[in-house]
């Protein structure tokens, strides 16, 4: 289980060791070289567990997003622990209430709770 891509797909064969990693970056933490970079990928599907290569010299596919034996789709947006549970708040500001503040009416809930 990868801790810095968590919802990894595929696990990556480095050519330098012959190990299999999640990521590059458990590569770095487990070992004490760099990672050799090479035209090819060889991978390994974690819901399939089948082996197979892919050619990185040439652009990408919509079909190479997929793997051949069980087309799990492998090429997704990465979950990280910054990312992952991250609230995200969007509003837009009235005109004429640009340097207003606005309180969230949980925080008087709680305050009124702590209060009793």
């Amino acid at each position: 289980m990868c801790k810095h891509i968590l919802n990894a797909q595929v696990q990556i064969r480095a050519q330098c060791c012959k190990k299999w990693f999640d990521c590059p970056e458990c590569h770095a933490e487990n070992e004490d070289h760099e990672i050799l970079k090479s035209p090819e990928i060889i991978m390994a599907c974690k819901k399939c567990k089948k082996v197979f290569r892919k050619d990185v010299s040439t652009e990408f596919d919509e079909c190479d997003e997929y793997c051949p034996r069980c087309d799990n789709h492998y090429v997704i947006p990465a979950e990280t622990p910054e990312s992952k549970g991250k609230l995200v708040i969007e509003f837009e500001q009235e005109r004429g209430f640009e340097h207003k503040m606005f309180k969230d009416e949980r925080e008087r809930d709680r305050d009124n709770l702590t209060m009793q």
